[in-house]
């Protein structure tokens, strides 16, 4: 019998039990119909070889399998030998890593079984997956399934919102609801997190003597959807439910959705920069709109969240991280090595496949304003006085003058906008929140 479809026949029996050896001698003797005794030894090198990362794609197992020595001897010696007594069908396993052996997720072993937890047909979970981009190739809007709106950032750059439709953003909010929420994070992470916010965020870093801050470029689509499936086989889920799992909750922008991105710009859109954001954007990654990504994205960075926080402990310092807003602080010690950190966590980003936006890092010392996320952190996490003061003078202002002499920017719902403003005052700092309120409600 040929080599390769004896090769698959292991990789599939192989990937059919738990990441225990006597478990898969046992199946992979089932499938050949003889106990061979090379067979335990493979076993138990694919164990070892596998046992840290998440579960492999079938053609990781094969590569494998075609690479080891001891498997090669052995077909060598008795090729003529070895054949197939039973082909292995029957749905997969989860098999989750260690870490994830408790995670309180649904078990979905098949295709089949994932349609129907979803209550789709096969062909609808195969369209809303789109593995053969379908909805990238199509020039219909109303065959793609989000809604693309293109904004420019302060710096100049673009970013690309991708709203899901109704049909597909049920899909991801259930996904998240029952699969990703009850998934722990790492301490470290503070954003789209719930009772954690930019004050949590910002809080450990108060009365530090030095506080490092940085940037991520390109948060959201630099988490490709090869990572986001990747993730989801460390839960444990089956490589075919894995990629259509992270098809559903990943999209890869069409070349079109870009129309109109020099409107934007006061100036002449400089070409490399649309040229830049078509080529990131157009392969999968997560979609900065879908319910799921804000947790997909803490989830697939809990590993550079370990690095990093292992960097810091080993500097004397702290590390939080909220969304691609990265912070540490520290004392005397970390003071001393702090430029020198800042590159080595830059490396440790490049490495996981994120950049640093190097413009917006910001060494900060006691004599200066520490601001992390918007927010002062020097002696206590505080509104920076100059958003305060204007705050207090715009309701002063509608207070003499009526509401609408100060909405500048035509706001349809002005004094609901003055509403939230004053809230997130209350909740960063209460005493000048109840200043705040008081002014608002002498406002007409």
């Amino acid at each position: 019998m040929p080599r390769d479809p004896i090769i698959s026949v292991l990789a599939r029996a192989m990937l059919s039990c738990p990441a225990d050896a006597q478990e898969i001698t046992q199946c992979a003797t089932r499938a050949l119909g003889r106990p061979w005794g090379w067979l335990r030894p493979l076993a138990e090198r694919y164990v070892q070889a596998f046992a840290s990362g998440p579960r492999p794609r079938h053609r990781q197992a094969m590569d494998f399998i075609r690479h080891d020595r001891g498997f090669s001897r052995a077909w060598r010696r008795c090729s003529h030998r070895i054949s197939v007594a039973h082909y292995l069908t029957g749905p997969q396993p989860m098999q989750p890593v260690p870490a994830a052996a408790r995670w309180e997720i649904p078990a979905i072993q098949s295709v089949g079984a994932l349609a129907a937890w979803l209550e789709l047909t096969p062909a609808e979970l195969d369209w809303f997956a789109d593995f053969k981009s379908l909805t990238y190739k199509s020039a219909s809007p109303q065959l793609r399934h989000y809604h693309y709106r293109v904004l420019l950032k302060r710096s100049g750059s673009l970013r690309l919102i991708e709203a899901p439709k109704p049909r597909l953003k049920q899909l991801q909010r259930r996904i998240l609801a029952e699969i990703l929420d009850p998934i722990p994070l790492h301490p470290a992470a503070h954003g789209f997190r719930r009772g954690h916010s930019i004050r949590t965020f910002a809080a450990p870093h108060t009365g530090q003597r030095v506080v490092l801050r940085m940037d991520l470029r390109d948060f959201f689509p630099s988490i490709i959807g090869a990572r986001v499936q990747a993730f989801f086989r460390t839960a444990g889920y089956p490589e075919a439910v894995a990629d259509l799992l992270g098809g559903i909750c990943s999209n890869a922008a069409p070349p079109d959705a870009w129309n109109g991105a020099a409107a934007l710009c006061a100036v002449p859109l400089d070409p490399r920069l649309l040229r830049d954001a078509r080529a990131l954007y157009s392969r999968p990654h997560l979609p900065q709109g879908a319910p799921t990504s804000p947790a997909l994205a803490n989830l697939c960075a809990y590993r550079i969240d370990c690095r990093l926080s292992g960097l810091a402990q080993s500097a004397g310092a702290v590390y939080t991280r909220y969304a691609d807003d990265l912070a540490f602080s520290g004392g005397e010690e970390f003071d001393r090595s702090v430029e020198r950190f800042a590159a080595h966590a830059a490396a440790i980003l490049g490495e996981e496949g994120f950049a640093v936006h190097h413009r917006k890092t910001r060494i900060m010392r006691q004599g200066v304003s520490q601001r992390l996320a918007g927010l002062v952190a020097n002696q206590r996490v505080n509104v920076p006085r100059a958003d305060y003061d204007r705050l207090k003078a715009t309701l002063t202002n509608c207070i003499r003058d009526g509401l609408e002499s100060q909405n500048r920017h035509a706001h349809p719902l002005f004094r609901s906008h003055l509403e939230g403003r004053v809230g997130f005052v209350e909740s960063i700092n209460p005493a000048r929140g109840v200043r705040l309120r008081a002014l608002l409600e002498r406002v007409r």
